[in-house]
C-alpha cells in the first residue's frame, strides 16, 4: 500500500483537510464550515476525505493538525505533529511557490502576514482583534448591500472610481457605507471601495512596519475575492499570486510536516467514536487554572490549561 499523509486546519469559520502522497501532491481535499463545533467539523472532514480515496490502495501513516483548535483535534486524531498556523502556512506555500518572500493571509475572523527569506520565516504578525480587516467584515457588508458574497469580487472589478470608505473599524465602515449610499455613490463603486478599504486596513495594521518583498502569495478565504486581489495589486504595485488551493495551505503544510515524524497507525473509524470536552478549575494554587479535558467514550484521554504541575493531576 502507498503511504499518504493527512493534514487538518481547524479555524473558527472553516475546517480544511487534505491527504497528500510522498511527493506532496494533494490526492483529496475537504473544506467545510466549522459551525462552532471543531470536533464535529473535523469528523465530517475525515469522513469526506475517506470517501475520496481508495483505502485498499492507500494507508495514512502521518497526521498533522494546525489552526485554532489544533491541540484538541490533534489529541482526538492521535496526530504525530501539531503546529502553529505560521509554520504550517509557510511550509504549505513554499511547497508550491519555493521563492515566495511574503504571504498575505486573510481568513474569516483573523489575518496574518508572514515574511520569508531563503526558505526561513523571518517575521510575522497577526490580527485577531479588529473585524474590519477580515472576511467576516466583507460578508456583513455584502449582506447589508443585499449582494451574495460570491458575486462581490466580480462586481467590484467593474468599478471605474472606487468609493473611499473609512475602514479603521467595522462601526466606522458601516456608518460611512450608509452615508456614501445616501449621497448617491454607485453600488459597484462602494463595493470596490470596501475591497480597497480592507486592503488598506490590512497593510496599515497587520503589515505595519513590515518590509513587503515580492513574490507575494495571497491566501485564505478572502483570496478568492478578485476585487480584493486587484486592490492589493493596485496598492502594492506588485503581482499577487493566488493558488487554486490557497485555502488549503495550512492543511497542506502540516501534512508535509507529519512526513518528518515517526509513522503512526491511523483509522478512519475515528468518526464513530464519541468525543467531548469538559472544563474544570484547578484550585490547587492561586492561579485557578482552567483545565480542559478531552474525553473519549467518557474516559479522559488528555487535558491542558495548567500552569503548574498540580494542574496535571486534576483529572486524575
Amino acid at each position: 500500500m502507498k503511504k499518504v499523509y493527512l493534514g487538518i486546519d481547524i479555524g473558527s469559520i472553516s475546517t480544511k483537510g487534505v491527504i497528500i502522497d510522498e511527493d506532496n501532491k494533494i490526492l483529496a481535499s475537504s473544506y467545510l464550515y466549522t459551525e462552532g463545533s471543531p470536533i464535529t467539523a473535523s469528523k465530517r472532514v475525515v469522513r469526506e476525505l475517506k470517501s475520496k480515496i481508495n483505502l485498499s490502495e492507500y494507508k495514512v501513516v502521518g497526521v498533522g493538525t494546525t489552526g485554532s483548535a489544533r491541540k484538541l483535534i490533534g489529541t482526538i486524531l492521535g496526530a504525530n505533529v501539531i503546529k502553529n498556523e505560521i509554520t504550517a502556512h509557510a511550509i504549505g506555500t513554499m511547497s508550491i511557490y519555493p521563492g515566495v518572500r511574503t504571504i498575505f493571509e486573510i481568513g474569516g475572523q483573523d489575518s496574518k502576514i508572514i515574511l520569508i527569506d531563503n526558505g526561513i520565516v523571518t517575521d510575522y504578525a497577526m490580527n485577531t482583534l479588529c473585524a474590519a480587516g477580515t472576511g467576516s467584515f466583507l460578508s456583513s457588508q455584502a449582506k447589508r448591500l443585499g449582494i451574495p458574497i460570491e458575486e462581490f469580487g466580480n462586481i467590484a472589478i467593474t468599478s471605474r472610481k472606487p468609493t473611499k470608505i473609512a475602514a479603521r473599524c467595522t462601526v466606522f465602515a458601516e456608518s460611512d457605507l450608509v452615508h456614501k449610499s445616501q449621497m448617491g455613490h454607485k453600488k459597484e463603486d462602494i463595493i470596490a471601495g470596501l475591497c480597497y478599504a480592507i486592503v488598506n486596513n490590512y497593510l496599515n495594521n497587520v503589515g505595519k512596519g513590515k518590509k513587503i518583498v515580492a513574490p507575494i502569495v495571497f491566501q485564505g478565504g478572502v483570496s478568492k475575492n478578485i476585487g480584493v486581489v486587484k486592490a492589493f495589486e493596485d496598492i502594492t504595485g506588485e503581482k499577487i499570486y493566488v493558488d487554486n488551493n490557497s485555502h488549503l495551505m495550512g492543511a497542506l503544510g502540516v501534512a508535509i510536516l507529519s512526513k518528518k515524524q515517526k509513522e503512526i497507525e491511523f483509522s478512519f473509524d475515528i468518526e464513530d467514536v464519541i468525543y467531548e470536552t469538559k472544563g474544570t478549575e484547578c484550585r490547587g494554587w492561586s492561579n485557578n487554572c482552567e483545565i480542559i479535558e478531552v474525553l473519549r467514550d467518557k474516559r479522559v484521554i488528555d487535558s491542558w490549561g495548567n500552569r503548574c504541575p498540580k494542574g496535571e493531576l486534576v483529572h486524575k
